[in-house]
């Protein structure tokens, strides 16, 4: 296998040469690499140095980042890991069954010099997270995160990090594959990227509380073709009793745009829309709470404003738009819900403005630029949307 030699922070990376005259095909690459997955990466290192920052401040103990331990099950090249290990100085250990990609790592260790702080493993990521407990856990697998999640739920101490690329079936596009996969019915409408999200959270949720554990979503975001949570985890039957009083259904109306959230896993959802009287869509179970905490925002944003990323400018947007969305399930579609009506659309800013001029809370996401959140119902949007246009 041809390899060479790439950088990304500051921490340079043995990766697989594609076939010549072909950019990178991440799935037909004898080990996996995508480059395209570098904004994630980036991401990745700002979020878990915020986090170890927190278990080093908030330890009884006098811990030490070396003493954190962290575990990339799925590693491939080693690239994910092997920078949490070079740019942070935790323990970690890569893994993976490949022989090729477990080679690799072997590599990549070598040429960062992370003997003391850093282990290849070659071993089934299952039997890895069930054999052993670390403070992280990170999954970032080539397809869906499922099968790893209760292994990953088990083995997690403080953190888990998961990443899904298979967005179609979390989203509703492959309807039957997102039942099998995450237990749970998507609708494939205008919302859909937010519905992958919680839809996976809420898969998240339910694996936790198997083991009696709890989750606090301090991050959450759907970039491209993928989604990427970072959760912290808590210890505790009663911890995990209230983190699924968070879970529920989405009720929602195609025809005029009505949705509303119902929580509990055992719920009544009227047939007809209160609004139009059409029928309603179901989905769910999903997550229904948080989806970022703004502090742990805050405190990701410093990280990546002290250090060398190429993809800064763009990692710093995401996680601010993160920070200041509403914490409502679900976004609004500004292009619907001006095509329903007949009128054309203004700047999502002077959207949110007008909907805060008549007491609304409403703000941008992270999802599109075209998206937005409030706490006004439909009917209430479509008043003011109309009326700003007839002034």
């Amino acid at each position: 296998m041809n390899t060479i030699t790439i950088t990304e922070g500051t921490t340079g990376v043995l990766v697989p040469v594609p076939p010549e005259g072909v950019s990178f095909p991440p799935s037909a690459a004898p080990v996996f690499y995508n480059p395209e997955m570098e904004l994630n990466r980036d991401i990745n290192v700002a979020a878990t140095a915020a986090f170890v920052n927190r278990l080093v401040l908030n330890s009884h103990r006098d811990i030490q980042p070396i003493d954190i331990t962290y575990v990339d099950a799925l590693s491939a090249s080693g690239i994910r890991g092997i920078r949490v290990a070079n740019e942070l100085g935790v323990s970690a250990v890569l893994n993976d069954w490949n022989e090729d990609s477990y080679n690799l790592i072997v590599k990549n260790i070598e040429l960062n010099k992370l003997f003391e702080t850093t282990t290849a493993s070659h071993k089934d990521a299952n039997v890895l997270l069930h054999e052993k407990r670390f403070n992280i856990v990170d999954l970032d697998p080539f397809g869906t995160p499922a099968p790893f999640l209760d292994s990953a739920a088990r083995s997690a101490v403080d953190l888990l990090e998961v990443t899904a690329t298979d967005t179609a079936p979390l989203c509703g596009a492959h309807l039957n594959s997102g039942i099998r996969k995450y237990s749970a019915v998507p609708l494939n409408n205008e919302y859909h990227s937010e519905m992958g999200v919680r839809i996976l959270l809420g898969k998240i949720a339910r694996e936790l509380a198997k083991h009696e554990k709890a989750m606090i979503p301090l991050l959450s975001h759907a970039t491209r073709h993928y989604v990427r949570i970072y959760v912290q985890v808590k210890k505790g039957a009663k911890h995990a009793d209230r983190t699924l009083k968070n879970m529920g259904f989405m009720s929602n109306c195609q025809d005029c745009g009505f949705r509303k959230p119902v929580f509990g896993l055992a719920v009544h959802i009227d047939k007809e829309c209160p609004i139009c009287g059409n029928t309603t869509g179901i989905a769910g179970p999903l997550w229904l709470g948080q989806l970022h905490e703004a502090k742990f925002c805050d405190e990701v944003l410093l990280e990546l404003e002290k250090r060398l990323l190429n993809t800064q400018e763009k990692a710093i947007k995401i996680i601010t738009l993160c920070r200041d969305e509403l914490d409502i399930p679900m976004l609004y579609d500004q292009n619907i819900i001006c095509k329903r009506l007949g009128i054309s659309a203004s700047t999502i800013y002077s959207l949110i403005s007008a909907l805060k001029k008549h007491g609304y809370k409403a703000s941008r996401t992270h999802f599109d630029g075209i998206s937005f959140k409030t706490n006004a119902e439909i009917t209430d949007i479509e008043r003011i949307m109309i009326s700003g246009r007839l002034g």
